[in-house]
């Protein structure tokens, strides 16, 4: 089932189009890293699906209800976080959640039960001084706890860990990742090395078109480099392992060997189960046990760049 759904949704300011024939879908329960440059179109589509937009074309479904510009009847399937959430500096956590769920139509019992709930879950429990004293960090989580009061079935993050210290990203992300499962999260940023952290679905947005979305781990494996990564006990091994393959490379079996430490690189021609048979073949016989043997995968970054040039 897909808690999102974009079907040709295109978006332009005039004369400038900002979303070119958009079709998007981020499966319920997954950590969806929608990334891209900025200025790629991610904010824009963020107000698109919470209505605040009106796109030029194309249809939106949230846990399959339309989204209409103006109306508020999906957001109340829907948290969001921007970039840079605000508050009331001179009241405390608990108070602004008080307010945030009355807002959305929560009462008594069940009112102190969620707000209390939430501040656990973010850490926020024993923060009891105003809001305006709260580092960047903490305003992020509790933001997070504003964005999940109303339990949303999507979870939408606009950039968030943009200007926190490598320390609040850290906490930031770790918390966003013990959401998996509670929730689906459509996690909108530039940094990729955070959507490889926590996500398993992920969407790449180049100047307003969807260059590619999937699984990360299936993108992985498509852009997979023609490599085969080794790593042994000792360096001493790792030389001589490079010695034995280099006579593989002088065969035109291998065309490329790089060892670092005690790892080694091997770059092969033909399939990744023949080369890696050929590889351990020739290591076993030598009486060389490599400690992992696997088929190099493409990072991130790899593939935004293979996908965007």
């Amino acid at each position: 089932m897909n808690i999102l759904t974009l079907q040709h949704v295109s978006k332009h300011f005039g004369s400038k189009q900002v979303l070119q024939d958009l079709n998007l879908t981020v499966p319920a329960g997954s950590i969806y890293g929608f990334v891209g440059e900025n200025g790629a179109g991610k904010t824009t589509t963020m107000k698109l699906i919470l209505g605040l937009d009106q796109a030029s074309a194309g249809a939106i479904e949230v846990a399959g209800q339309p989204v209409h510009f103006g109306e508020t009847e999906t957001n109340r399937q829907t948290g969001y976080l921007p970039d840079v959430p605000a508050f009331y500096g001179y009241m405390t956590a608990p108070e602004y959640l008080k307010l945030c769920g009355q807002l959305t139509g929560l009462r008594g019992a069940e009112l102190q039960s969620r707000v209390a709930a939430m501040l656990i879950q973010v850490g926020l429990a024993d923060a009891k001084h105003r809001i305006s004293g709260f580092s960047r960090g903490m305003r992020q989580r509790l933001g997070i706890a504003q964005a999940l009061l109303n339990t949303p079935k999507l979870l939408i993050c606009d950039e968030p860990t943009s200007a926190l210290d490598p320390q609040g990203r850290t906490d930031f992300l770790q918390l966003l990742a013990s959401l998996r499962g509670q929730t689906t999260i459509l996690f909108s940023t530039h940094i990729l090395s955070d959507v490889e952290r926590i996500c398993d679905h992920v969407g790449i947005l180049h100047h307003g078109r969807l260059q590619v979305s999937a699984p990360l781990d299936d993108l992985k494996q498509q852009y997979a480099k023609n490599q085969i990564a080794l790593s042994f006990a000792t360096t001493a091994q790792a030389q001589q392992a490079a010695h034995l393959l280099a006579t593989l490379q002088q065969q035109g079996q291998l065309t490329h060997l790089e060892q670092q430490k005690n790892s080694l690189q091997a770059a092969y021609t033909g399939t990744y189960a023949a080369a890696a048979d050929r590889v351990l073949t020739m290591l076993l016989e030598a009486k060389l046990i490599p400690i992992t043997l696997a088929r190099q995968e493409a990072n991130l970054e790899q593939i935004f760049m293979e996908v965007t040039r």
